[in-house]
């Protein structure tokens, strides 16, 4: 199950609002949302959760890139909403670098040769066959995410949620983060 929320910050302090993301398939669509919910282009936060699993926030600050904060990028990366937030350049990979590995994906069929052909195999001690060649788990996958925090860490910091405060949040995040901005009693109000 998943919650998103959007905190803007206006001159009155913080607004709140719960969010559909039916309709958001990119980094791109998820920042245009955010500015749509912006005053005078101030900051907001797009907060994204799925339960117990790992979240995100996405801080737009106006026309700046929106910057972004992974929980658990491996966790994130099984679920569709956490793939948007997952960007090449968040990655540390060359932008196309999924459309590179896909492409050699598709010339090299991973459960045979590079021409199609089965593997030879082995029978084990049950009499099943066995791949000849086991995968090195030493073998660099250009496609793994990371398991762990990802992306900025600075995202909350000068709205007073430092570094390190960000790094130890587990459950109930938003709460946690709400609070440290003095959000709290506008998002009570939205969840």
């Amino acid at each position: 199950m998943y919650f998103a929320a959007l905190l803007a910050r206006t001159e009155d302090g913080w607004e709140a609002s719960d969010t559909e993301l039916d309709d958001v398939e990119t980094l791109s669509d998820l920042t245009d949302l955010a500015r749509e919910a912006s005053v005078d282009e101030d900051t907001v936060l797009v907060y994204i959760e799925q339960e117990d699993a790992w979240f995100g926030v996405v801080r737009v600050d106006g026309e700046e890139d929106p910057r972004i904060y992974v929980s658990d990028a491996s966790a994130a990366a099984r679920s569709s909403y956490g793939e948007i937030l997952l960007t090449d350049e968040l990655l540390g990979r060359e932008p196309g670098a999924d459309d590179e590995i896909a492409a050699l994906e598709e010339l090299v069929d991973l459960e045979g040769t590079e021409d199609g052909e089965p593997e030879e195999s082995q029978p084990d001690a049950g009499g099943v066959g066995v791949a000849a060649t086991e995968p090195d788990p030493d073998d660099d996958d250009p496609g793994a995410v990371p398991a762990g925090p990802l992306g900025d860490l600075g995202v909350l910091a000068d709205l007073g949620l430092s570094e390190k405060d960000l790094l130890g949040l587990r459950t109930d995040a938003l709460a946690e983060i709400a609070d440290a901005l003095g959000a709290a009693e506008v998002l009570e109000a939205v969840r």
